[in-house]
């Protein structure tokens, strides 16, 4: 229901305190939509995994405010209202609500569902509320709707190419129909929808609210106020960096259908207040899902610029108007249809690295050397053993981050673009799924970059199956080609997994489904970060220190640091100056 609205005073417009308070009642709106997904949602990969993000944009999609959630959802809700307001442009009336999770138009993969409500105040769209979400599975060849062999989108689930799924406050059952009957999980998908539709009612409610208080008018002079400061905050960070062209370019390890090693590259250029990224040269788009298309790009590309100008503020749109994007259709980050995207995030996690390396050297107070990278994603799926119901287990997996000017990298972090997301807590994973896990520890076996300031380490994570006839399938990136390092530091270690089914150990990273049985064993191993600054001037007692608390043996503290440390853990102070001085 609308609220009155104060009508202006057309002499003046809104003082500066009056816009800072809507604006922290923005941004209050966008959290509190996000508590009520997370509250009310059936899936553990949103409320648990925290696997969603919720924002407003203005009429013309240019997002004002949103959470700090999943960096790569955030980064799509223009294009997702856009599509909506392409499509429904002079049609759109109050109460109605759409849904959209098309990856050609915005989106990421499938399984990321937008719901969009546009809000109208005096019979005009004042904004758009939008909630995105991980729907644990809309149907497709695989359960979770990601199959690692998949080659085309078809492959994939269902696609929603912006539809009503409510129109005039009536809900569109057909299409409500459809998606019980396409999905594995179907009370999961309704309540999900649900929890997005409640949350994309809150931003309606409050932005009447805060209409009815201040004035259409001055909400909208908030919307502009916000928008223009950002970009002003954008501009001049953008300024203190030197003018040029920064270029860095890596490999994609595999697709999934095959493992050749796919080349990425980008072009970063600086003119001024403006920053152009150039992805022309990466590769065409490859058989397997690992594919993303501009939407993700986007998102990618946002999270890895953010980082520099504003890492600490809200986001809106505002931040990116000094952004240019460019890069040819088809390629693996501009995907077109029918192209395979359901593991669209190793693709987009490229993009984001590439930038990060590219700017590392003039931005070393914003970006560390090279992290573990890919979301190492692994899905279980299969059903109770008690009730016989299906059950799917999302899963990302936390790894090292690299090293920066100052500081060792981050142990067991969630990947660049993740954002807020969690993997489960132990207790909660073993109530929910049918699993046990047996280890989650620092991956300090296969170590991380060395350097004055070392790498993060990894993780190892072991579930045993605990069901008959489970399946599992697992695509991870940054499997070949190491993480960097940074200013003569060491590069970082790979990620893998280890299968153990009946009696064998399959090691791989782009693993297709593959049948488990009750007592088998699927271990995710995560790599370290790279290194920053030669290793030999890593200070003695750091080494020492790391040693003492079992990140290094003696071995490696001498081969890779020149550290001489006994088994009782006491450096010998005078070897070691000698292996020093020879290196």
């Amino acid at each position: 229901m609308q609220q009155a609205v104060r009508k202006p005073d057309a002499s003046r417009t809104a003082d500066p305190v009056t816009l800072d308070i809507i604006r922290g009642k923005l941004v209050a709106t966008a959290d509190e939509m996000g508590l009520v997904v997370a509250r009310t949602s059936m899936s553990p990969v949103i409320y648990e995994v925290l696997d969603y993000a919720c924002g407003i944009t203005d009429a013309k999609g240019q997002v004002i405010s949103q959470t700090n959630g999943i960096t790569v959802f955030t980064g799509t809700f223009a294009g997702h209202v856009q599509n909506v307001i392409d499509k429904f442009d002079g049609r759109m009336q109050p109460g109605d609500i759409y849904m959209a999770n098309d990856p050609y138009r915005g989106g990421t993969h499938l399984s990321d569902v937008a719901i969009i409500k546009p809000v109208f105040v005096e019979n005009k769209v004042l904004a758009f509320g939008i909630t995105v979400a991980h729907w644990t599975d809309v149907g497709g060849m695989a359960p979770g709707s990601m199959p690692i062999d998949g080659t085309e989108i078809l492959h994939e689930g269902l696609r929603f190419t912006g539809l009503r799924i409510y129109r005039e406050g009536e809900r569109a059952d057909d299409l409500v129909d459809l998606i019980v009957a396409n999905t594995r999980l179907p009370k999961n998908a309704i309540g999900d929808l649900n929890a997005s539709l409640a949350a994309a009612r809150i931003a309606d409610t409050r932005l009447q609210e805060i209409c009815a208080k201040y004035s259409v008018d001055q909400t909208r002079e908030a919307f502009a106020h916000i928008l223009t400061t950002s970009e002003v905050l954008s501009r001049a960070a953008i300024r203190a960096l030197p003018d040029g062209s920064y270029e860095a370019a890596d490999f994609i390890d595999g697709d999934g259908v095959s493992d050749v090693q796919y080349p990425v590259q980008v072009k970063v250029t600086i003119d001024g207040d403006d920053i152009q990224f150039d992805f022309t040269g990466t590769c065409e788009t490859v058989p397997g899902p690992v594919n993303c298309a501009r939407g993700a790009l986007s998102s990618a590309v946002k999270t890895a610029f953010k980082a520099l100008v504003g890492p600490h503020d809200r986001g809106n749109e505002g931040w990116f108007r000094p952004v240019e994007i460019v890069v040819p259709d088809g390629t693996v980050f501009s995907a077109m249809p029918p192209t395979p995207v359901s593991w669209y995030f190793e693709a987009a996690c490229f993009a984001s690295e590439l930038i990060w390396k590219a700017l590392a050297p003039i931005a070393p107070d914003r970006y560390s050397a090279g992290s573990y990278l890919s979301l190492c994603a692994t899905v279980i799926a299969g059903s109770e053993p008690q009730s016989g119901d299906p059950f799917v287990l999302i899963e990302p997996h936390m790894g090292g981050w690299g090293a920066a000017d100052g500081q060792d990298g981050t142990s067991a972090l969630v990947g660049l673009m993740d954002g807020d997301t969690y993997n489960y807590s132990v207790e909660l994973l073993e109530a929910k799924f049918p699993l046990l896990c047996r280890r989650y520890a620092l991956n300090t076996k296969d170590g991380a970059g060395a350097g004055r300031y070392r790498g993060g380490y990894g993780t190892v994570r072991d579930y045993e199956m605990l069901a008959d006839d489970s399946i599992t399938y697992v695509s991870m990136g940054r499997s070949i080609e190491r993480p960097w390092g940074l200013v003569g530091g060491g590069k970082g270690t790979t990620n893998y997994v280890e299968i153990q089914t009946g009696g064998d150990v399959q090691r791989g990273a782009r693993v297709p489904s593959t049948a488990m049985k009750r007592g088998e064993v699927i271990s995710i191993v995560t790599g370290g970060g790279g290194g920053y600054g030669d290793p030999f001037e890593r200070p003695v007692d750091d080494v020492a220190a790391d040693a003492i608390d079992g990140y290094l043996t003696p071995e490696r503290a001498r081969l890779e640091y020149g550290v001489v440390i006994d088994g009782e853990g006491t450096v010998d102070a005078e070897a070691s100056h000698l292996l020093r001085q020879k290196a």
